[in-house]
């Protein structure tokens, strides 16, 4: 089995860089699932305005981990990668989406999910503010909300304080770990447990 990693993006067009959160979480996972194979993505551009490049990146990110033996896949979309995550998820290896303060589209179809699941996790403090990206709980909660009524099972939690993601990258790029860090691990991993097991 193989974890997808799909970090967010930014309205300018940039190129693709490794994500804080994404890093700090397949640091923390990968001992705990010594046989689920960790892939991040990085995006060709990173961003929103080009979302059908991101999901292509993710549609071969999908088919190389299978080249490499992953005969199912775990979607984890951490705030843009939410929308990612959702618009790769109706090919066939994929066995759900975890989202991560998951940026998701009103416009966005969860067709895909069908017979899949949706595990979000979102702080409660995360919020756009000038400058600093963010993505309110009420945004992911209308579109897990969404696709429950179109029939998707899954799970949707909060951590208290959590503000949008797990870490921060400083200038010489190493890892800041943002507060609550320890339970966006923790909630990361009890969803990707489920997807071990089933």
């Amino acid at each position: 089995m193989a974890a997808v990693l799909l970090n967010g993006g930014s309205a300018k067009p940039v190129a693709g860089t490794w994500s804080a959160t994404s890093e700090l979480l397949a640091r923390e996972l990968a001992p705990r699932f010594p046989d689920v194979a960790f892939v991040e993505v990085r995006y060709r551009l990173k961003t929103w305005k080009e979302l059908d490049s991101c999901i292509a990146d993710a549609r071969e990110a999908i088919d190389e981990a299978g080249r490499r033996g992953a005969r199912r896949v775990a979607l984890v979309g951490f705030s843009m990668g939410g929308a990612v995550s959702i618009g790769v998820a109706g090919d066939e290896a994929v066995a759900g989406v975890i989202g991560l303060a998951p940026w998701i589209p009103p416009d966005l179809r969860v067709d895909g999910l069908r017979g899949k699941r949706l595990d979000v996790v979102h702080g409660t403090w995360d919020r756009y503010l000038p400058g600093i990206p963010g993505v309110s709980p009420s945004h992911s909660r209308a579109a897990f909300d969404r696709a429950r009524a179109a029939g998707v099972a899954g799970t949707y939690r909060l951590i208290a304080r959590g503000l949008h993601g797990a870490a921060v990258r400083r200038r010489n790029g190493s890892l800041v770990r943002l507060p609550c860090w320890r339970s966006w691990v923790a909630e990361t991993a009890a969803a990707l447990a489920h997807y071990e097991t089933a």
